[in-house]
């Protein structure tokens, strides 16, 4: 059995992440499992999650994923196979609280993702400047919907003692049903560095060992955990028969995956699918290995920032070569965004410096100033592919900054629609049984996509053996 929170905000910023993670440091001193989640499709917060608490993080998406996707994902990380149950999960909210896909429903927020798992929601609300307004607002967002369950609110960048006693004194008044869990003082020493796409991921190293120390004092002395995992119930809802792990099948096929400080956005259950349908999952580093993997049947490019690493990459004539040759052969290559971008002719970056990546597309992109796509997507592919056959539908999200000016015509492999249904610019491109676009796909939206993955990998390798 274990016990569930949801860290909501009151607003989308980085006080509420660095809340979350002050939260899953001092649990994990307190030598508790902490099972990580993130609720939309952030792929920076769910990796500093797991510098903190040592697992994986999973992301939970309303919009992307149904209900019983998303429900199925929370059991399977709670539930490992293998090893220690978590002690508590841990659900990093999106934006503001009820913010989503929608201005009139709950899809695609954190209040939504908490009601499907009847979960306990701790609300962060700044509390710079404000007392009685704190109150307001704590009323506010504790009674909008019903069916919602708060374990307590927490008041961040609080200034001085008399700060705390007023914020205090109007919860009493106005709130007394809302537990006030804790006041988190102004700490200037405690922020995230931030870039282009969001915060700095871990992989440059931005939580080490003292970072991490810091954060759970932070927590430690200003959240009143005793009385907080006291009233949080325990999780007991068991798995139902078909939740319960299959036999894992034996693994068909190797498939190479990119991961380094360039190629870091990629969803967990993507390669938990992948494994599921018969996958070996093999790392690499375009920025550090000279070849690939030995005995691979496919390549997987996720997203990142290839762009700041762009001489890097140049300079790795080898492994450009080396991924160029086995798109080549007929392989299966699937990359997304900055996995697609490395697959272009060339790179240039928001320094005007050009630099030839492995020619896989016949494209050049280039680095704006302003983001140029944001938004949930649902992809319909036009024809088969190593994705599937004809009509494949899936659901993703596209942030990014660079635009793909195409050298030579094409057919694009995705009609691409919005949150709304609208169709967009973005395109899927394909050469032989490589797959590259903008789009993160998030694979449990159409679990079929891992397995024609696995599927179009041992196609291949029967027609090259």
């Amino acid at each position: 059995m274990a016990k569930i929170i949801v860290i909501g905000g009151t607003q989308s910023g980085s006080g509420k992440t660095l809340i979350s993670l002050a939260i899953m440091a001092a649990l994990t001193r307190r030598e508790l499992k902490v099972q990580p989640f993130k609720c939309g499709p952030d792929f920076i917060d769910p990796g500093l999650h797991k510098v903190i608490t040592g697992n994986t993080s999973i992301n939970l998406d309303g919009w992307m994923l149904s209900k019983d996707a998303c429900i199925n994902a929370y059991k399977k990380a709670m539930h490992p196979s293998t090893g220690k149950a978590p002690d508590i999960a841990v659900i990093e909210g999106v934006m503001g609280l009820f913010d989503g896909a929608s201005g009139s429903n709950d899809a695609g927020s954190t209040a939504q993702i908490a009601k499907w798992l009847e979960a306990q929601v701790l609300l962060v609300i700044d509390g710079r400047s404000m007392a009685r307004s704190f109150a307001a607002i704590a009323h506010g967002f504790t009674t909008f919907d019903p069916d919602l369950i708060f374990a307590g609110c927490v008041a961040n960048n609080v200034g001085s003692p008399n700060h705390v006693s007023l914020i205090r004194e109007a919860m009493h008044t106005y709130c007394p049903t809302t537990l006030l869990a804790g006041c988190m003082p102004r700490k200037e020493t405690l922020t995230l560095p931030s870039r282009h796409l969001g915060l700095v991921t871990a992989e440059e190293g931005i939580l080490n060992s003292e970072r991490i120390t810091e954060l759970a004092q932070w927590a430690e002395e200003h959240i009143n955990f005793d009385q907080l995992l006291t009233n949080l119930p325990e999780h007991t809802e068991p798995l139902s028969p078909q939740d319960r792990w299959e036999a894992t099948p034996s693994k068909m096929v190797r498939i190479a995956v990119a991961q380094d400080a360039a190629f870091c956005f990629c969803y967990a259950d993507n390669l938990r699918l992948l494994e599921e349908h018969g996958a070996e999952i093999i790392h690499f580093s375009p920025l550090n290995d000279a070849y690939l993997p030995k005995d691979i049947d496919g390549v997987y490019l996720p997203g990142g920032y290839p762009e700041l690493y762009a001489e890097r990459l140049s300079l790795n004539t080898s492994m450009r070569s080396a991924i160029r040759a086995f798109s080549q052969s007929g392989k299966p290559v699937y990359a997304e965004c900055g996995g697609f971008m490395y697959l272009a002719r060339e790179i240039t970056t928001d320094a005007a410096t050009t630099y030839p990546m492995c020619n896989v597309f016949d494209l050049h992109c280039t680095m704006s100033t302003r983001h140029r796509a944001l938004g949930y997507r649902e992809i319909t592919t036009t024809a088969d592919s190593i994705l599937g056959s004809k009509n494949t539908t899936a659901r993703g999200h596209e942030f990014h900054y660079s635009f793909a000016e195409e050298n030579t015509a094409h057919n694009s492999l995705y009609t691409v629609t919005d949150r709304k249904g609208a169709k967009t610019s973005t395109s899927g491109y394909v050469t032989r049984n490589t797959v590259g676009s903008y789009v993160h796909l998030h694979f449990a939206s159409q679990p079929s996509v891992a397995k024609a993955i696995v599927e179009a990998c041992l196609r291949t390798r029967t027609l090259h053996d």
